[in-house]
This record gives C-alpha cells, sequence and structure tokens, in this order.
C-alpha cells in the first residue's frame, strides 16, 4: 500500500511531502530514502514496491526546494534563507523518528543517492547510532579545494544577486560535463541512464528541469565538505555497515573514481563493515538502468545479511 502524507519541515514555514510503502504482511526491516538533486521521491516507486513486496516498509520525502515540498516555482532548487543544508537533515531525521514510533523493533536503513548520498554521508555522522546499515549510492568526491571555489563562488553570488538567483555559469560547472561522455548524444540526459523511456520522463517533468538556486549550490558544497572531513568521519559508528554502490560509467563519481575514494575514506577510518559495488556499463541511476532487477536484488541480498 502506498500513501502520501506530509509534516513540518525544521525551516519553520514548509510542510514536506513524504512517501510511505506499507508491506502487505509482516514488516521485518524500515528503508528510508533521500533522493537526488532536481528530482522527487516518486521516482523510486518502483524499487520501493520491490521492497515492500519483501517485507521492508519504504519511506522518503521531497527534500526542501523539491517535488510536493515546494508550492511555488520560485522555491525550486532553494533549501532555506538560514542554515539549509540543517533543514534539510532534520527533516530526514524527523521523518526517520516517527517511522521508528511505528516500526521500533525492526532493522533501519538508510539509502541515499546522489545528493541524497552527500546527504546520507552527513546524516551518518551525525545521527549514524542505531542504524542497521547505510547505502551510499551515486556518489561523487571533490577535493577540498575544489569544494572552497566553489563555496566562495555561490556565496559571492548570493550577496550579489540573492539566494534565488539562477546562475548558468554555476549550474554549467557543477553538471555541464556529465553528458560529455555519451556524445553524440540523443538526450542532454543521457547520462542518467541508457533506458530511453526512464530519460524521456525525466525531461518531459517540470519537477526535473530547473536550475538549483545559488542558495542550493551553496548548501549542497557546504554539506559535502562537512561530509569529507576526517573529523566528521571518525563520528561514524565503526560498527555500522556501508555499502557504497555506483554504476562503472557515472560521470558523478568519475567512472567508479569517487565511489572508491569514499568507500576508502570509511575503511581508514575504521569502519568495519564497507562494501563496494560498481556495475560495469551503467549510468548514474542504477535503480533505473536496464539491469535494475540485478542491483534490486543485491541490494535486497545486502540488506539481509545485515538485519
Amino acid at each position: 500500500m502506498k500513501q502520501e502524507f506530509y509534516y513540518p519541515s525544521k525551516d519553520g514555514l514548509t510542510q514536506i511531502h513524504a512517501i510511505e510503502w506499507i508491506p502487505e504482511n509482516e514488516v521485518r526491516g524500515v528503508l528510508q530514502i533521500a533522493h537526488g538533486m532536481v528530482e522527487f521521491i516518486d521516482r523510486y516507486d518502483r524499487f520501493a514496491f520491490f521492497m515492500a513486496s519483501q517485507g521492508f516498509y519504504v519511506v522518503g520525502n521531497d527534500h526542501l526546494g523539491h517535488g510536493k515540498s515546494v508550492t511555488d516555482e520560485s522555491q525550486l532548487g532553494y533549501f532555506a534563507k538560514r542554515d539549509g543544508n540543517a533543514c534539510v537533515i532534520g527533516d530526514m531525521q524527523q521523518l526517520r523518528e516517527d517511522a521508528q514510533k511505528k516500526y521500533p523493533n525492526v532493522p533501519y536503513f538508510l539509502l541515499g543517492h546522489s545528493m541524497g548520498s552527500f546527504l546520507t554521508r552527513q546524516y551518518i555522522e551525525m545521527h549514524g547510532e542505531g542504524l542497521a546499515g547505510a547505502i551510499v549510492m551515486g556518489t561523487g568526491y571533490q577535493s577540498a579545494a575544489t569544494l572552497n571555489a566553489a563555496i566562495a563562488m555561490s556565496t559571492v553570488l548570493k550577496c550579489l544577486r540573492g539566494g534565488h538567483h539562477r546562475s548558468s555559469m554555476m549550474n554549467n560547472m557543477a553538471l555541464g560535463s556529465y553528458n560529455k561522455a555519451f556524445e553524440p548524444a540523443r538526450t542532454k540526459n543521457d547520462w542518467l541512464c541508457k533506458d530511453e523511456a526512464i530519460v524521456d520522463a525525466y525531461e518531459a517533468n517540470p519537477l526535473n528541469q530547473f536550475i538549483f538556486t545559488v542558495n542550493g549550490y551553496n548548501n549542497l558544497f557546504r554539506g559535502l565538505r562537512f561530509a569529507e572531513k576526517q573529523k566528521n568521519l571518525n563520528k561514524i559508528p565503526k560498527d555500522l555497515p556501508i555499502l557504497v554502490v555506483s554504476g562503472g560509467d557515472d560521470p558523478v563519481g568519475e567512472c567508479g573514481k569517487g565511489p572508491k575514494m569514499v568507500a576508502e575514506a570509511y575503511k581508514k577510518t575504521g569502519i568495519q563493515s564497507v562494501t563496494l559495488k560498481l556495475y560495469p556499463g551503467d549510468r548514474h541511476e542504477i535503480l533505473n538502468e536496464l539491469d535494475k532487477d540485478t542491483v534490486y536484488r543485491d541490494i535486497l541480498h545486502w540488506l539481509e545479511s545485515n538485519m
């Protein structure tokens, strides 16, 4: 069964849209999903129904600036006037607290894709205690110098043009190179996956076609810098199982380079169980790829092995 609901955001202004997929039979685990940039939680519907059919209560929310958590087009890609990144993490934590009240005695897992993987990497540094496992999907790695430069640029643009400004230059710097490996390309979003129907649906939906605000980018870059600092990595529970998973041709992770660096950072930090899985030939959205059924089964197997 699938149900939509709303709850108050930590920004004090927004009603956050969320969806829960409830198994018909006994719930044996919970899987919370954090979606990516310029998308929304209902894009995970097929995967969520599969997991629900396997006994997992699946839940996820549209982050600030995304999906049905937005009531005005000007809010697309905008987090919050102050502490936007903390508000997004706080909304994830609130959803977890509410879900755990419903199912307090089963293992609780968190899966984050793309931007959601950056959020998940921060989340397990802040709220990792009590999780049965975390899946970091479609992630990437940027140097501190690159992130500092991006933060500085987005801060200047925010001061000059306002937080709601949408910078084509910044958007091109952040995302513009992703499609180059697949040219001559059928669309500008061929980098997402090889399933043309998925790409066409993505391109047809206005909720997938906006440019992130400089406020959104500034929060995104600051959050990623936070996630990569060793002092924060050290706060992850050492017994938290982590699965780092990505497409072998995912440009966000530089075709596996980024996920390998993230996995290695966790291992060096002393995390006892770190698994790295790359799918050769798959692009960014492995849950939507042509071999998605294999991906689903592999994730299910990992979840079950950490129950």
